[in-house]
């Protein structure tokens, strides 16, 4: 089956100009603020006269929709602020209500595109006569909240090329976008104004200062390029420095299928466990060969160039295309060591071993022992699909096939941790857990998804065994 290259977003409104300059986007903000504060003062007073009951369930529902009306507020945003708040739907769920998390996790990238003239416009600035030198569809085939792309022709060459755009002005507004969602979360009074969330939008800072210097993610493209480069189950594009900036990243055009395709789903289930053993493995090295791991589980960060019948023949194979790096967090030799001793501890399913692991890191050394062994058992449930099924006991019959591989979209394992962490969150006074073990939770929550979606089965003996 040939590859399918990414499709012209033609379909999309287009938008002549963005809000980036302060003054539009304090007064953008200015307005949902004061709309909210007058929502609040009027549900404060239609529920003088309730029961303490029906205020209750009143206050549930308002919140709901307070919740949801800042979502769809700042999704009329482009820039820092979408991206701040789809941060804070993947990494907050400690610090936010649940109603502020549901409604954040309705941002996405699927948004308006810039039109044209705006583009060229960007284009010209960055290039200056480099810009003749290119043939730009000015059709984009993909945006976001900080930029968006475009393929294009270099003339002398034909090569084909993507151009990753960063939207004017938008690196500049990072420090006065989080100002302003901070303003707007105290005003909703939806979320306690605490140390812990004064943290987190510190660590958004600097995440977003690093992802919009593509100077940062070309170099760490070119990391992953060299990595990989002798793997031939993965493709990372080619950065092309000419034409490449502060602002500007160009990369070589590497077409697949998105992983919700239906040319993704109808290939043979080993085509489907040889990717999805793939998409994990690269996570395993990420975490515990490099150091660093792509922290973002978009699945707009992946495509799949499937390999037709005729190469599959002569043995050719589908390969994993991974298209972002600008959302990059680096851990330290410390962190990294107990992830090894955590997972170690779960491939053998040892309780013992697991309790043992944790230790060396505050957050772990503060807790109790029956705290620690809840913990523990919330851990040895969530490396179940890295457990050895001789070792494991509990991995549920329907859960692995004939080969002893973990069948992911049978596990229900998302829910079954939610209710687990659910319960030992209750055990004790929780405490926010630290960022790096988040970042990490997230990365595996994004890979059991994909996993799931794509009805992959995967063999822990090759995922762990590299690592024990």
């Amino acid at each position: 089956m040939a590859n399918e290259p990414s499709k012209p977003l033609n379909n999309k409104q287009s938008i002549d100009s963005l809000k980036t300059s302060g003054f539009e986007r304090r007064l953008s903000i200015a307005k949902t603020s004061l709309n909210i504060g007058r929502r609040w003062a009027g549900n404060s007073v239609s529920g003088m006269f309730l029961d303490k009951k029906a205020r209750t369930a009143r206050n549930q529902i308002f919140m709901e929709e307070q919740a949801n009306y800042i979502a769809a507020e700042l999704g009329k945003l482009k820039g820092s602020v979408v991206k701040i708040g789809q941060m804070l739907a993947l990494y907050g769920e400690h610090v936010l209500p649940p109603e502020i998390t549901r409604a954040l996790q309705t941002l996405n990238d699927d948004t308006a595109t810039l039109a044209w003239p705006k583009i060229e416009q960007t284009l010209q600035r960055t290039l200056g006569n480099k810009l003749n030198e290119l043939e730009v569809d000015p059709v984009p085939i993909g945006t976001a909240s900080l930029a968006q792309v475009h393929r294009a022709t270099v003339l002398a060459t034909g090569e084909q090329v993507v151009l990753k755009i960063q939207y004017p002005g938008v690196a500049d507004a990072i420090d006065s976008d989080l100002a302003l969602f901070k303003r707007l979360l105290k005003v909703s009074n939806v979320v306690p104004q605490t140390r812990s969330l004064d943290t987190w939008f510190e660590e958004i800072r600097d995440l977003l200062k690093n992802e919009v210097d593509y100077e940062v993610e070309a170099a760490t493209t070119e990391r992953f390029y060299e990595r990989l480069l002798a793997d031939p189950r993965y493709i990372v594009p080619k950065i092309n420095r000419t034409y490449s900036s502060k602002r500007l990243l160009c990369m070589t055009y590497e077409p697949g299928v998105s992983v919700t395709s239906e040319a993704l789903q109808s290939l043979s289930s080993e085509r489907l466990n040889a990717i999805g053993q793939a998409a994990i493995e690269i996570m395993m090295q990420e975490i515990f060969v490099w150091g660093e791991m792509q922290t973002d589980p978009n699945f707009g960060n992946y495509l799949v160039n499937i390999s037709d019948n005729d190469a599959c023949n002569n043995g050719e194979i589908d390969k994993l295309v991974l298209l972002d790096f600008g959302a990059i967090r680096q851990f330290d030799n410390a962190l990294l060591t107990i992830a090894r001793s955590l997972l170690r501890a779960g491939y053998h399913h040892d309780h013992t071993a697991m309790m043992a692991a944790m230790t060396g890191y505050d957050f772990f050394d503060s807790m109790s022992d029956k705290v620690r062994s809840n913990v523990a058992s919330l851990f040895l449930l969530a490396t179940e699909p890295f457990s050895s099924p001789a070792t494991n006991p509990d991995i549920p019959e329907s859960c692995l096939d004939g080969q002893q591989r973990y069948i992911w979209a049978n596990s229900k394992l998302h829910s079954r941790l939610s209710a687990s962490a659910t319960q030992a969150m209750q055990s004790f006074e929780f405490n926010l857990p630290p960022k790096e073990f988040m970042f990490i939770s997230r990365k595996f929550i994004g890979a059991y998804t994909f996993l799931t979606v794509i009805d992959a089965s995967t063999d822990s003996s090759k995922l762990v065994k590299p690592y024990l």
